[in-house]
Order: structure tokens, then C-alpha cells, then sequence
């Protein structure tokens, strides 16, 4: 099935939550896994996946901890690319944009209703560091849990959300013979203007 410019919302939000809808119906296994692409001060390029942890009109939002190789990189050059692959659907997203933390309210509300042992592990975590052994780490959790007892754990300093508020849109539709179907959201006046891209 071909894709059309006919077929797309005006507003890359809506267009994006209508297939992030029929890939959940489609594929319920972590839909919100999402690519996300980061440079130094350097320019060195790295990407990982992370977890969409919300998505309203500024943006997509993400957690981690602000001093490993993500938040590091984010310090450096707030800017980001995103990508969702839906393999099942024969489609992806791709998204890039500027990235600003979450205000702290909304990172303690998030980690509040994390698991307690993700809780635990996000304070254990030097996260990208060298680590000696799984044991090593493992201590830490005893260690802390005896720390926190039975009472609430508090959201790490260096822990926290992030917002990739994208500037540019693209969605990609397979195609037999690589004869695929690419279509760019940038901006213009209050809107959007979409553009057909080669494959």
C-alpha cells in the first residue's frame, strides 16, 4: 500500500499518534522503544535505546541520569535524533530536535511511581562508568536498600527527565523494490509544510 500526501494529519503529533496507536494494536511489546542519538563536544556521534516516557506537544520525553554518556553528550550539544523502527508495520519515525531537562516536579513524579528495585538500581548505577563485576553492583542495591529501609526512596540528584522537542519530522513507509514512501514535517509560519522525499 502506497502512502499519499492525502494520507497525513497536517500536524506531524497527530500523524505520529496514529501509528504509534495501530503499531501498539499491532505489536504491544514496547512501542515506545525509541533510537536516540547524541553528540559531543567533539561531534562523536552514539546511540542507544531508551523508553518514551511521554509525549504532549513540546515534545518526547525520556529518563536517565544526567552524568552518563547520554546526559554528558546532552550537556554538550542539546540537540538529539530520535527514531522509531515498527518493523511489524513496516514503518519508522524519525524526529530531531532540541533538548531541555524536565522541570524537577515531573522527574520526582515519574521516579515516584517507578518500581522500588528500579528505584534502588538508578541510585546503584554510575551509569556508563567502569564496574568491576554484577557483584559489585549487586552490593550496592543491598546496601542501599538497608539505607532506605521500608520508607520511600528519594529521586537521585543526578537523575532525571529530558525533552526532545523536534524541530524536523520524517516518516517512512516500506515500499517493494525500495521504492519507499518518505515524507518531511518542517516548520512554516504557525504550521508545518510536508515534503515528498526520495527513498
Amino acid at each position: 500500500m502506497f502512502l499519499d500526501l492525502n494520507d497525513l494529519d497536517p500536524d506531524p503529533l497527530n500523524q505520529f499518534q496514529r501509528w504509534y496507536d495501530e503499531f501498539r494494536a499491532a505489536c504491544p511489546l514496547d512501542p515506545e522503544a525509541m533510537a536516540l542519538a547524541t553528540t559531543d563536544a567533539s561531534g562523536q556521534a552514539s546511540v542507544r535505546t531508551v523508553l518514551m516516557r511521554g509525549l504532549d506537544a513540546d515534545g518526547f520525553q525520556f529518563y536517565t541520569h544526567y552524568e552518563g554518556r547520554k546526559g554528558r553528550d546532552l550537556q554538550a550539544n542539546p540537540r538529539a535524533g530520535i527514531l522509531f523502527y515498527w518493523r511489524e508495520t513496516s514503518r519508522q519515525v524519525r524526529v530531531e530536535g532540541h533538548v531541555s531537562r524536565l522541570p524537577e516536579e515531573l522527574s520526582d513524579a515519574y521516579f515516584a511511581g517507578r518500581p522500588r528495585v528500579s528505584q534502588l538500581g538508578a541510585w546503584a548505577s554510575v551509569q556508563s562508568q567502569p564496574l568491576g563485576s554484577r557483584q559489585e553492583l549487586l552490593e550496592r542495591v543491598s546496601a542501599l536498600e538497608a539505607r532506605f529501609g521500608e520508607g520511600p526512596i528519594p529521586r537521585p540528584p543526578l537523575w532525571g527527565g529530558y525533552r526532545v522537542k523536534p524541530d524536523v519530522w520524517e516518516f517512512w513507509q516500506h515500499g517493494e523494490y525500495r521504492l519507499h514512501d518518505r515524507f518531511l514535517y518542517t516548520p512554516e509560519g504557525a504550521g508545518w509544510r510536508i515534503s515528498r522525499l526520495n527513498p
